[in-house]
């Protein structure tokens, strides 16, 4: 959901503007650019038409231009269409003092202009008067990087809009591929849309031949092979990854299996282990707490202890920290999968 001070979705933006309601002025910002990056593609496409753009669409970016040229084009009447389109990329590049050019002209703002600012990875200071006019005559539009936990539903909705299933698997593969950056799990779901008919169902083996994403060899296998203290299946995986080192770079994996063990601890401790409360707890879906059941089973939470400890000195190893013998990164993951399962 989106935190803004109009309160408006993405969805709502676009429905507004399809329905000819339009704002003055869009302040699209936050930590998301997937959301930044759709609004922006969608102001593109549907402001002004096509046959017009030359004329009546003007995009610059920060790091070309000055708010006191933003404000001249936007103060233009439109040559060809009813309004025109002023849109500002990477808009953080213009300097905040520069923006306190805006509020007189947000007094009186052009009816026939739409002004875009893109404010990426860091965010106007709200006390600013600058701030405060955009607020008030226009659209700020806010969105942070989603919780971890929520990537999986987010997933699932991207891919149901666009006609497709997916499978549980499937979806923690990419999401250990891509993290939680929406515009990368986006990307790599579009190439697999390009192939897929819409209908079929996208599962770890359509991600393996499309994308190239190991089914059998990642760290979910990883984790559940850990969990389940199956030390062969642990050393066809380490060993893969040793063999192909960009399948799973130890920062990433060293992230995930943190994660992984903190919340086998967060499991220990709740009172009520059923599966949809502790599905709420852990912030996962429940269809893999009794995973997480059978790690409990298996590791103590002082041996759960002792494996953050491994981890943390197998990340600093790998970096070159009290490395004495100078280990690849395959046999410092030889070792603290060893001292995990053992």
């Amino acid at each position: 959901m989106a935190n803004n001070s109009s309160s408006l979705t993405e969805n709502q933006i676009i429905a507004d503007i399809q329905a000819g309601k339009f704002a003055p002025i869009y302040f699209l910002t936050g930590e998301e650019n997937y959301y930044i990056d759709l609004l922006s593609d969608f102001f593109e496409k549907n402001i002004v038409p096509e046959e017009n753009r030359d004329f009546d669409q003007t995009v610059v970016y920060g790091i070309d231009t000055s708010m006191s040229e933003v404000v001249m084009m936007a103060r233009r009447f439109p040559m060809m269409s009813e309004r025109q389109l002023v849109l500002v990329k990477e808009a953080q590049e213009i300097a905040v003092k520069e923006y306190e050019q805006l509020v007189d002209y947000l007094k009186a703002p052009m009816p026939q202009t739409v002004l875009v600012l893109c404010y990426r990875h860091t965010k106007l200071d709200k006390r600013t008067n600058a701030y405060k006019a955009i607020a008030k005559t226009g659209v700020v539009f806010e969105h942070d990087k989603l919780r971890e936990s929520a990537v999986p539903t987010w997933i699932g909705n991207y891919v149901k809009q666009h006609g497709y299933t997916i499978t549980e698997k499937a979806t923690m593969m990419l999401i250990e591929a891509g993290g939680n950056a929406l515009n990368k799990l986006a990307n790599e779901l579009q190439k697999v849309f390009s192939i897929m008919p819409q209908g079929s169902v996208i599962n770890d083996s359509v991600l393996e031949r499309i994308l190239g994403i190991s089914k059998d060899y990642n760290v979910f296998e990883l984790q559940n092979a850990i969990g389940r203290r199956d030390a062969l299946r642990c050393n066809r995986i380490i060993r893969y990854f040793g063999d192909n080192p960009k399948a799973c770079p130890m920062p990433v994996l060293v992230a995930s299996l943190y994660s992984y063990f903190i919340k086998v601890m967060i499991y220990h401790q709740l009172d009520d282990k059923s599966q949809y409360s502790a599905a709420s707890a852990l912030k996962i879906n429940p269809f893999f707490v009794k995973d997480y059941a059978i790690a409990a089973s298996n590791y103590s939470l002082p041996k759960l202890a002792a494996c953050i400890g491994y981890l943390f000195e197998a990340s600093r190893r790998s970096q070159g920290y009290h490395n004495t013998t100078s280990l690849p990164e395959g046999e410092i993951l030889k070792e603290l999968i060893f001292k995990i399962i053992h």
